[in-house]
């Protein structure tokens, strides 16, 4: 009676017309359902985050990014860059530098101690640009053999890495440098993933 004047009698009657389960299958199995593929990698149909189609610039982009070639080009930089601070610092708290071991009373100049902080900090970039190349490079290979991400990646650049640098020094060295690094790596890939 007064309950039709004043509002609607039935919940469903405030939303609107109920809801056609008919016309709402055909666009999940009937004619006008979509291509399969479109909707099978959008994140938002399993209620994730929707995201923007990639365009094939930035497929390419991707691609460039993730090439072993820019991770070892990286890697070098990011390597030079570390190892000659660590030796512009090293140079800067040994009481050696700019010693000249003919005259050893001698104070050094300012212009000695800065050069040979200078060749000590390019002598570690070079050194750690080294280094981190090829770990870098050995390991985006090893992980594109294996086809795997995991510490096992790590641990096996880690011996190649030290067994070729320790090789130059005769075999017990090479061994001890590819136990050492794979250890180092092992540690490192543990504390980090």
């Amino acid at each position: 009676m007064a309950a039709g004047a004043t509002g609607p009698s039935r919940p469903d009657e405030a939303s609107g017309p109920p809801l056609q389960y008919s016309l709402l299958l055909e666009y999940l199995v009937g004619e006008k359902r979509g291509p399969r593929q479109a909707r099978a990698f959008d994140p938002a149909a399993l209620g994730g985050l929707p995201a923007p189609v990639k365009s094939p610039e930035q497929k390419m982009v991707e691609r460039a990014l993730e090439s072993c070639t820019f991770k070892a080009a990286l890697a070098c930089v990011g390597g030079f860059v570390l190892g000659g601070a660590f030796g512009i610092f090293t140079a800067g708290i040994d009481t050696n530098v700019g010693f000249d071991p003919k005259d050893p009373y001698r104070t050094p100049t300012a212009r000695e101690v800065l050069k040979d902080m200078g060749q000590r900090g390019i002598s570690y970039a070079k050194n750690f640009a080294i280094v981190g190349a090829m770990f870098s490079c050995t390991e985006c290979l090893v992980e594109s053999y294996r086809g795997k991400s995991d510490w096992k990646n790590s641990v096996m650049s880690g011996c190649i890495t030290g067994g070729a640098i320790g090789f130059r020094a005769g075999l017990k060295a090479g061994v001890l440098g590819c136990g050492g690094f794979a250890a180092f790596s092992a540690v490192i890939d543990y504390y980090l993933r």
